[in-house]
């Protein structure tokens, strides 16, 4: 393996466990504050014994993703020094933004939020809370607006192979960055309502039966089946600007390889690109045709015209693209499905009385959204290749000159450390869930006692 493929794979490493975290904690600070407002407006002891809880991932989820987030900004200058000397103009002042108006914001105001429940009016602790949750959407605003840039690059010129800003406007509102930005977003917010349901479910399953436990399972289900009609909606529209912006990655997805019309919708092959076919291909008759173009006879996109003249291909490798859109897919078929039963068995049964198989089964998918939206970005990012920005700048042409076999060390290093720190992060959730599912008494640390009235509240009989 070369130093390009290494870089990639280094790369993809870093990103892929990086952005399991941002995807918890943009949605779970929204998700903190609606448990803070039910508290203030009701008074009611349950919603600030869920914001105690929660808040607690939150914080871990917080520190996780800004300490791998680190690792990737180090990556520009060693495994990719051709993008910043190219593209430089571009996405450094994007990344500055994305620390000046969001980092500092969450940094700031995330200390008010642990720490000053008894220490500061409560309306105060509610508005760190708000501002924190904020800075999170913030943060990833200017992230997807850089990549989305990176997809659709706009607002530029090109001045001896350097990329010059000509249309701030242009770059930020890109073609492909509100779908991209809406359908992050509701993927932050399905891995979040999964993981509240999933985890709730369990401590239900250990026999915890607090009022505060059976409404997180609650909201975490109703939050859930309401955001998955949405997020194939949106994805739905994202598909259609691809289709527009990078019918390639479209091909790909679809694993169609000549151009025309009444194209099936695959549901399963194996793609072979020395063939230039599908194997074992189940597929709907016209199915991508009626997606793609809303009509049986349209014409969909096909790889064979994506290749060079000397035979090349100009579009992605087909299998990692299409496959990974293909588990994306079924991860969300298999949310929409378990979230509505879900909805129906709390109508029929309320929270507490759920049977033990669907407690299971929400338990089971607790990082469900990890799946999809790791299937997601790999269907986004190697659907792009062999472009790092489109139409501009290249792989290749980006990356270093480092000796691939310092580039597998540093990789090896990089996977064992990830691997155990995902494995912490998983046990200390568990653990933390086990803990309060035996009544033991959160962090007086976190919440001291005394104070403001809703810690007191909060303390009452303890």
């Amino acid at each position: 393996m070369d130093t390009l493929l290494l870089s990639r794979i280094q790369f993809g490493a870093n990103i892929s466990f990086h952005i399991l975290f941002p995807t918890i904690t943009i949605a779970l600070g929204w998700m903190l504050l609606f448990f803070k407002l039910r508290f203030s407006v009701t008074g009611e002891r349950k919603w600030m014994d869920a914001y105690m809880f929660w808040v607690k991932i939150f914080a871990l989820s917080f520190a996780m993703g800004v300490v791998s987030g680190i690792t990737m900004s180090f990556q520009f200058g060693t495994n990719w020094p051709g993008f910043m000397e190219t593209v430089g103009n571009v996405a450094g002042p994007l990344l500055a933004y994305e620390v000046i108006t969001a980092f500092f914001l969450e940094a700031v105001f995330l200390g008010i939020m642990l720490f000053g429940a008894s220490r500061v009016k409560p309306w105060v602790h509610t508005l760190a809370t708000f501002l924190v949750a904020f800075g999170t959407t913030m943060s990833a605003f200017w992230i997807i607006v850089l990549n989305s840039w990176m997809h659709t690059p706009q607002g530029y010129e090109l001045r001896d192979g350097v990329v010059f800003a000509t249309d701030w406007w242009a770059i930020v509102f890109n073609p492909s960055m509100p779908y991209r930005l809406i359908h992050m977003l509701l993927a932050s917010g399905l891995t979040v309502a999964f993981l509240i349901a999933g985890i709730s479910a369990l401590r239900l399953l250990w026999g915890d039966r607090a009022e505060s436990v059976k409404t997180t399972l609650r909201v975490g289900i109703v939050a859930a089946a309401g955001l998955i009609p949405l997020q194939i909606l949106a994805g739905d529209f994202h598909g259609l600007n691809t289709l527009e912006h990078q019918p390639a990655k479209v091909a790909a997805m679809e694993g169609n390889w000549e151009t025309g019309p009444n194209i099936p919708l695959v549901l399963f092959a194996i793609p072979d690109e020395e063939a230039r076919e599908n194997r074992f291909e189940i597929g709907i008759p016209n199915g991508a045709s009626l997606i793609l173009k809303h009509k049986a006879d349209g014409v969909v996109p096909g790889l064979n015209d994506f290749v060079a003249e000397d035979g090349t291909p100009l579009h992605p490798r087909v299998a990692p693209v299409f496959f990974s859109f293909r588990i994306m897919v079924a991860t969300g078929m298999a949310m929409l499905a378990l979230s509505w039963a879900g909805l129906y068995l709390l109508r029929r049964y309320g929270a507490g009385a759920m049977p033990d198989v669907p407690l299971y089964a929400f338990a089971a998918m607790s990082f469900s959204g990890w799946i999809a939206t790791l299937a997601g970005w790999y269907t986004t990012e190697i659907g792009r290749q062999p472009w790092l920005v489109q139409g501009v700048l290249s792989t290749k042409d980006a990356v270093s000159d480092v000796p691939s076999g310092m580039v597998l060390s540093t990789l090896i290093g990089y996977l064992v450390i990830y691997a155990v720190l995902i494995v912490a992060y998983i046990g200390v959730i568990t653990y933390l869930a086990r803990k309060a599912s035996r009544g033991e008494p959160l962090s007086s640390r976190v919440y001291p006692r005394g104070g403001e009235a809703e810690v007191a509240a909060l303390h009452a009989g303890e």
